[in-house]
């Protein structure tokens, strides 16, 4: 499974777009952000793409988790977030 890579210009509606898609098909999806501007993007979006699913009767759980990336030979800390169905 790919990972959303949500970044601080992404933009929410699209990123929320992917969320729920992704839940629909395959009823798992990790966001995944590095930096406060796309943490906060992410947030968003996922309150975004849980509207989205409520529409089609689905409810969705968030699963927060830190993770350790390896980005350019350096090791970063990213929040990676687990979307699942209730």
């Amino acid at each position: 499974m790919d990972i959303i890579k949500v970044r601080a210009v992404s933009r929410t509606a699209a990123v929320a777009g992917a969320i729920a898609g992704v839940i629909r098909e395959q009823k798992h999806a990790e966001v995944q952000a590095i930096g406060a501007g796309a943490v906060n993007q992410s947030i968003k979006a996922m309150i975004l793409a849980r509207n989205f699913l409520e529409q089609d009767g689905i409810d969705v759980v968030f699963i927060p988790e830190f993770v350790n990336v390896e980005i350019e030979g350096k090791i970063r800390t990213a929040i990676r977030i687990t979307v699942e169905p209730r």
